[in-house]
């Protein structure tokens, strides 16, 4: 009896990978590309501990223990580019998280389609566009002596804006530009959940008499809470990291003070400094907070009810 239950289990074994081998034989390529480019360049961690010798291993180098982490904390540099980091994150989930699900809220009350199907068209373009090429744009439109806006400012009696100047100025316009940039492609996402709310619901709704505001409020964001909770969690775990063409682009010696983040710093003194140990420290302890924050969002959502990643 119990062989005959094996080779039974053994014919179903052989039956499904006969039924399944294609599958399974897709998977070797994305796992051979994750192993190759993700998992085997980890060994280069282990330079954040030794000397700053990237043709040589720790095994011949020795080690150096914490010295490489110490040294990043003790400069100033780093201290402002962590300041400078959490300062823009904070900012862009501030100001740049709501703006695609305001925009979503707004686009979804729109009753002519092909207003909405413009709209939301133009609104994600500019996803596609690249920082370089933004950064190139940048001058023209916003400089102090020939930039466009500036240009109509002044013609209208007023008097020009330091845009990429000033540090304020800067500030306020990388968050706007960031926000430009993102919100009708991050809209997507939001509309497409909305569509999955039954109309049973606004419909009843309707007959009790409520206005549009009350639906939007009662039905359309609670049915999209579940994904508002997810991206808000995968955005907790960026938060000590920045996009590198971004600050890069439109970076100059004007606001250097707060246009330092963590990734410019790492490819000044890391890739352009030849310090390469600092850079994988600074590395490693940036994706060490990342992760601390991914796990603390998730918990603080589990806590309260919400939808979780686990």
């Amino acid at each position: 009896m119990e062989e005959t239950i094996k080779l039974q289990k053994q014919s179903e074994r052989r039956g499904y990978w006969s039924r399944h081998w294609g599958l399974y034989a897709m998977l070797v390529l994305p796992i051979a590309f994750f192993v190759v480019f993700s998992y085997v360049p980890m060994v280069n961690l282990l330079l954040a501990w030794s000397p700053n010798n990237v043709f040589l291993s720790v095994w011949d180098t020795g080690w150096i223990g914490w010295d490489n982490f110490r040294e990043a904390f003790n400069n100033p540099f780093f201290i402002s580019a962590i300041r400078n980091t959490i300062m823009f994150s904070a900012l862009d989930i501030l100001v740049g998280f709501p703006a695609p699900i305001i925009l979503a809220l707004l686009l979804n009350e729109l009753k002519m389609p092909r207003f909405k199907k413009i709209t939301q068209t133009i609104s994600y373009m500019p996803h596609f566009i690249s920082w370089i090429i933004i950064g190139g744009m940048a001058p023209r439109l916003f400089s102090v002596n020939n930039g466009a806006i500036n240009n109509m400012i002044y013609n209208m009696g007023g008097n020009p804006i330091p845009f990429l100047e000033s540090e304020f100025h800067w500030i306020v316009t990388m968050v706007l530009l960031g926000v430009w940039r993102s919100i009708g492609w991050n809209t997507i996402i939001y509309l497409a959940a909305i569509t999955n709310i039954s109309p049973e619901l606004y419909e009843a709704a309707e007959i009790d008499g409520a206005s549009r505001l009350r639906k939007m409020w009662h039905i359309t964001l609670p049915g999209i809470r579940p994904v508002i909770i997810t991206l808000f969690i995968l955005t907790l775990g960026g938060v000590m990291g920045a996009d590198l063409s971004r600050f890069m682009a439109l970076d100059n010696s004007f606001v250097r003070g707060v246009s330092d983040v963590i990734p410019t710093f790492i490819f000044r003194w890391s890739l352009l400094g030849n310090q390469f140990a600092l850079g994988a420290a600074i590395g490693i302890f940036q994706s060490m907070i990342g992760m601390m924050l991914l796990l603390s969002g998730n918990w603080i959502v589990r806590k309260l009810g919400g939808n979780a990643f686990w």
